[in-house]
């Protein structure tokens, strides 16, 4: 038996219209049409799906199998033609994101808050794990935006622009430190260096200064979550270089100080890193530009 969605089309429109004549209207076709469209799937089938004798026409029980069916399937494939028309107009897709930039979720979270209300339609998740991996991923379209200070030259990759900002040395106010104007690469080799977990090639302060320079820190501790960094910092544990959104909090406290990386001041680009032909969605045009606008904020705050 070869059936088709139309044929469940029909026994429905014919059990909810009690008559061949009214589920020809509902289905937009000549009431002969439909008569030979009923015959030959009653030939298929080799029972009849109706009981002509009665009106309005009643389905037989071969028909209310075939009624179930079509109450079961017809629904999933109406659901299924309305996401694919929205993801053709652009109003539903996926947004999975894997982040290089460790201290990224202190204005990645207020950005996706502001596209989730936007694009309510649009999955969004951040897929952790990926820190290393998180290029290759995008290429294999495991995850749809990478957030990245380190842009590549890849196939099939377009890396968007998304901000500068500044990598700050931060210490206790009553740190050695503290009278200085700026630091220097040679400041850090009597220091504990505050840094999240990730490898030194992710560190602003060791690929813009200290890896140069060839200084090695006195010692090195890892921190998981920011907070913990500043209070750590505050304590007089270490010091710590972090980006001037993650200070905006701090910059105004006599526990801290925060100096710029040497006399001139360090500067650093952020990208969002995307396949080619996602670019263009429009959702994924609307996460670009909040992550272009919604971080500056933050540094400003």
């Amino acid at each position: 038996m070869h059936l088709e969605f139309r044929h469940l089309r029909t026994i429905r429109a014919i059990h909810q219209a009690g008559g061949v004549a009214r589920a020809a209207d509902l289905l937009n076709i000549t009431q002969s049409a439909l008569s030979h469209q009923l015959k030959g799937l009653e030939d298929q089938c080799g029972v009849e799906l109706f009981v002509r004798r009665t009106k309005p026409l009643k389905l037989s029980a071969a028909g209310m199998k075939l009624l179930k069916l079509a109450d079961d399937i017809l629904p999933r494939i109406d659901a299924l033609e309305d996401e694919f028309r929205a993801m053709i107009a652009g109003k539903s897709g996926r947004l999975h994101i894997a982040i290089e930039c460790h201290a990224c979720f202190e204005w990645l979270f207020p950005v996706l808050e502001l596209f989730r209300h936007a694009w309510p339609d649009v999955d969004v998740d951040i897929r952790p794990g990926l820190a290393f991996g998180a290029l290759p991923a995008l290429a294999r379209e495991e995850v749809d935006l990478v957030i990245s200070s380190d842009p590549e030259t890849i196939d099939g990759i377009v890396f968007h622009p998304l901000f500068d900002y500044e990598p700050r040395f931060v210490a206790s106010g009553s740190h050695p430190l503290a009278g200085r104007s700026h630091i220097e690469a040679e400041d850090f080799r009597d220091q504990t260096l505050i840094t999240y977990p990730v490898d030194r090639a992710r560190l602003d302060v060791f690929t813009g200064l200290l890896t140069p320079a060839k200084v090695e820190p006195r010692a090195i501790r890892q921190v998981e979550l920011t907070a913990v960094i500043l209070m750590l910092v505050a304590s007089g544990r270490g010091v710590s270089v972090l980006p001037d959104w993650v200070l905006r909090e701090v910059r105004s406290s006599s526990d801290y100080v925060t100096l710029p990386l040497t006399q001139s001041g360090m500067t650093k680009r952020l990208y969002a890193a995307t396949r080619d032909e996602d670019a263009l969605k429009p959702y994924m045009a609307h996460v670009l530009r909040l992550a272009r606008t919604e971080p500056v904020k933050l540094q400003r705050a």
